[in-house]
């Protein structure tokens, strides 16, 4: 499980895919969210813009993103 800090209060879903080198653009994002390949809390997301908050796991591909606040 890899960690992804959170500098603000929340981040996009297609914008934490990128940043978390999960996917190389936002367009790859939108595809992968709207093909169900993602999951949040383990529900499949449908939302791009989905805000994912410290405390979330993202899954993608075998991967799992723990999100957490910078302290």
């Amino acid at each position: 499980m890899e960690e992804f800090l959170l500098r603000g209060e929340y981040i996009k879903l297609c914008q934490l895919m990128k940043a978390a080198n999960l996917i190389d653009s936002g367009s790859d994002a939108k595809f992968e969210i709207q093909e169900g390949k993602v999951k949040v809390n383990g529900v499949t997301a449908s939302e791009r813009g989905k805000k994912i908050y410290p405390g979330d796991k993202v899954e993608y591909k075998g991967k799992t993103i723990n999100v957490s606040k910078i302290s």
